[in-house]
């Protein structure tokens, strides 16, 4: 029994239900005839105990595929091949995709019994009598759409059947006051009720698509892009079934234009969304032509459109309603828990090549003509030296990306509808536009800059910032930046990209939503072979999570606006062939100065630039994985000194239940973040394993070990640096 309840004063309603989990089938289908009879007898018993001898019954299953975790309610009129027909129809319409070979489960049984009304009684909305006007005796003045109207006054008591209030008007009851908006009217019935109807039209201005953007207009709709991208990013959520896109939230969702250019994204992770328009371009490039309704494409390939290989982008072409024109497109990019390689977690500081890393996914066709090929894609995922650990979860969760996608694509479609596609289109232009003189607006307060930015590996990164005042656009160039070398923290360029996309975003400190129009003033340069644009098959899954802070921090040095931060994510993973998990862990934030000059302090223990995402919940991760954490706590006082602080940084300890592999991958665990302007330097971090002996380990920067049952390892980041001389 889930539920009982009452709707309305006219009507009484009760809902029964029961589990049934049982794949439909002949057998399920008696199964399905048992429980329903059972539940209508309750049904018809509770109601009539609350005085309801007629009434109709209503059966909906809850039904959903077998192996998956949303399931859908489907009116059930007795015939099962009718039901799961509209479950797939209903599947297709939410989630994108269906999946005919897979078994549908019955998960629930449910019947609803609502009052019959006598046949021939009288409806509210027709039991009036004759409508007549009702001459009010007061007036008073009413706000409404944006302007005053002269609005009638009548108290509640004075109205007779049948008469009718046009708005504006109000209708004043001792306990309640009812608004009649301009263009509706109320109308007393017999039964009691004042039923509001419209008689006319709303009025609305028209919006046109044109080269010059409405000010009013261009704020609706970077608000309306970044929204569509929210509630992807809600359904992602929603939908999948790992911890570390449920619970940590390591996942980005964005809107593009057809040409793959970002338009807008929610706030999720910067170093996806800066990147993912490589993959979207990579995929209409190798696709052009051969692209159908119904289509979605996968991929992880660093060296084609990726990032490294956790991190699984989903893209999907939204067309026309003819289907002949791909309008828009929509991305979700995911990472993945474990996706091969030499360890749990793919994370791996070990790997030297692409192929140690896991399994490489370049433009696979995911779902074709909206069927989800399941198969071709667990091929992909087993078919390797080093494969996926627990394919059945990455299944799982690249089918909510999927869904994700299909709820940007309701959206713009809705958008569509109501706006028109040339002003859709027209929008889409302009808000990129107003981010790119929004940016040269930035430039215009810069100066040439450079600075050099050593890493624990040995490598350097090295930028220099030239700015063209006439043309308000800059050149960031990263030559003399060290080669590729045989680690994994090679980044390849889309993370470079993305680096520079979020630090000039940041900078402009405006609300506008971060796209491709920013990079629009910028040029950037990478040396080709550097570590900052490798070549196959250099590993990378550092350069994504490491190499990525590191750039960002190098820009901010040089820009002189701010400290540097941890410059890590602190890459923790663990696992064996049962259990996968993937943290990063946060620190304090760097110390830094507004545009307008205000200086300002870090906060204490929080993510922050290449990523937003947050740690698990202490229950769920001791609920799911063999883990106890002892211990996460602020370290008061470990930021960088300065007149303006860094924040405080953590410590986060875990203890084994059982034995596991085990990986940091992380930096400035050598060298501490540095401090601008006469700030002084954070803490270098650390990384401490305690065997069940006592013996205490202190790892290097990237490390790669097992801890057996009782063993612990503690993390403690690197501190971020302050701003300014202390004492001034």
């Amino acid at each position: 029994l889930l539920s009982a309840y009452g709707i309305g004063c006219a009507t009484v309603s009760v809902s029964r239900q029961r589990a049934l989990m049982e794949d439909m089938g002949p057998g399920a289908a008696a199964r399905i005839e048992d429980l329903r009879a059972s539940l209508t007898r309750e049904v018809r018993a509770a109601l009539a105990d609350q005085g309801v001898e007629a009434c109709h019954t209503a059966t909906r299953l809850h039904l959903r595929y077998a192996g998956t975790d949303s399931s859908l309610p489907v009116a059930y009129g007795g015939d099962p091949d009718a039901a799961r027909d509209t479950f797939e129809a209903m599947h297709q319409a939410r989630f994108g995709f269906i999946s005919p070979e897979k078994a549908v489960t019955v998960e629930a049984v449910e019947v609803e019994g609502e009052e019959q009304r006598p046949p021939g009684s009288p409806q509210p909305e027709a039991a009036g009598g004759a409508a007549r006007p009702h001459a009010p005796m007061r007036h008073t003045r009413l706000w409404s759409g944006g302007g005053w109207h002269e609005a009638a006054v009548a108290l509640r008591h004075e109205l007779a059947v049948g008469d009718v209030l046009e708005g504006p008007a109000l209708i004043v009851e001792p306990n309640q006051t009812i608004v009649v908006e301009p263009g509706w009217e109320a109308r007393l019935t017999r039964g009691d009720d004042v039923l509001l109807r419209r008689f006319r039209p709303a009025e609305r201005a028209r919006v046109t698509g044109s080269d010059q953007a409405d000010p009013v207009l261009l704020e609706v709709f970077n608000n309306l892009f970044m929204n569509i991208a929210e509630q992807m990013g809600v359904a992602l959520q929603n939908t999948a079934q790992s911890v570390n896109i449920k619970e940590r939230l390591d996942f980005s969702c964005a809107v593009f234009d057809a040409d793959g250019a970002l338009v807008a994204n929610a706030p999720h992770m910067p170093v996806h969304l800066g990147s993912m328009d490589r993959s979207v371009e990579t995929v209409i490039r190798l696709n052009r032509g051969r692209i159908a309704p119904g289509d979605v494409f996968a991929l992880n390939a660093p060296y084609n459109g990726g990032t490294h290989l956790p991190d699984i982008t989903v893209v999907t072409p939204v067309f026309d309603d003819a289907g002949g024109e791909i309008l828009f497109w929509v991305a979700s990019r995911g990472h993945h828990a474990d996706v091969g390689g030499l360890a749990p977690g793919s994370m791996t500081p070990l790997a030297t090549s692409v192929e140690e890393e896991g399994i490489l996914i370049d433009n696979l066709r995911l779902v074709a003509g909206g069927r989800f090929r399941e198969e071709a894609l667990r091929e992909v995922l087993t078919d390797h030296p080093w494969p996926c650990r627990n394919p059945d979860q990455n299944v799982a969760d690249l089918r909510a990306q999927v869904a994700a996608n299909a709820r940007g694509i309701a959206e713009l479609r809705r958008m569509v509808s109501e706006f028109g596609l040339d002003v859709v289109r027209a929008y889409m232009g302009h808000v990129q536009d107003n981010a790119a003189e929004e940016v040269r607006r930035l430039i215009g307060r810069l100066s040439d800059c450079a600075a050099e930015y050593p890493t624990d590996t040995g490598q350097v990164i090295r930028v220099r910032i030239s700015v063209d005042h006439k043309a308000r656009e800059a050149v960031v160039d990263f030559t003399g930046t060290s080669e590729a070398a045989a680690n994994n923290f090679n980044a390849p360029e889309p993370v470079t990209r993305a680096a520079v996309l979020y630090v000039f975003r940041v900078m402009v400190e405006a609300p506008i939503p971060m796209n491709a129009g920013c990079l629009r003033p910028i040029r950037i340069v990478v040396p080709r072979g550097s570590m900052l644009a490798p070549e196959y098959p250099r590993a990378v899954v550092a350069g994504n999570v490491e190499t990525s802070q590191h750039v960002t921090n190098a820009l901010f040095e040089a820009l002189g606006v701010l400290a540097n931060g941890q410059g890590t994510m602190n890459n923790l993973t663990f696992g064996n062939a049962r259990h996968q998990y993937y943290e990063t862990i946060c620190s304090g934030a760097p110390a830094g100065v507004l545009n307008s000059g205000r200086a300002f302090a870090g906060q204490a223990g929080v993510h922050v630039h290449m990523t937003n995402s947050r740690l698990t919940d202490p229950e769920i991760l001791e609920l799911r994985f063999p883990v106890l954490l002892e211990e996460f706590s602020l370290r008061p006082g470990t930021g960088g000194s300065g007149a303006h602080r860094g924040g405080d940084g953590t410590l986060r300890r875990l203890r084994f239940l059982e034995p596991m592999d085990c990986a940091i991958l992380s930096s400035h665990r050598v060298r501490p973040p540095r401090g601008i302007a006469g700030g002084g330097q954070g803490e270098a971090g650390r990384t401490i394993v305690v065997r069940r002996d006592g013996r205490q380990e202190e790892l290097p920067a990237s490390a790669q070990t097992v801890l057996e049952a009782g063993e612990t390892i503690t993390i403690i980041p690197p501190t971020p640096g302050g701003y300014g001389p202390a004492g001034a």
